[in-house]
């Protein structure tokens, strides 16, 4: 996630919130881990669209990510999956319109300063 994005900062929220089990990690782009894993995957760590979930080995990007993130909460999240009514390339396009937009809809604000003990002790840095 982007450690300076105020959307990404209420998505390690959101994270912290459900995940009861404490099964996530959540590691800034900007970090040296971070920047490691999204070449291992093939992304590009300056580009606002790299947002990645690693589940089993496999990396998800995209909306795809964050059904899959949905699915595995459960409950009322689950319904995120209504997002894959739409083909992968209009899920590509909605998610990046919202990522290269995030900061002037969502402003900045760093999650990685955030005071919640819950998402501090999900970031590895």
């Amino acid at each position: 996630m982007d450690a300076n994005c105020g959307l990404c900062a209420r998505g390690a929220t959101w994270i912290a919130r459900n995940d009861t089990e404490e099964k996530f990690r959540i590691v800034p782009v900007q970090s040296d881990l971070g920047a490691a894993l999204l070449r291992h995957y093939g992304m590009d760590p300056e580009d606002p669209l790299s947002w990645l979930y690693i589940e089993n080995g496999v990396a998800h990007t995209s909306l795809d990510a964050i059904i899959r993130v949905g699915r595995e909460f459960g409950g009322i999240w689950k319904m995120l999956g209504v997002f894959n009514v739409f083909p992968r390339g209009a899920q590509d396009s909605l998610y990046g319109v919202m990522a290269r937009n995030r900061y002037k809809f969502m402003g900045r604000k760093s999650f990685c300063d955030l005071p919640d003990p819950r998402i501090q002790s999900r970031v590895l840095r």
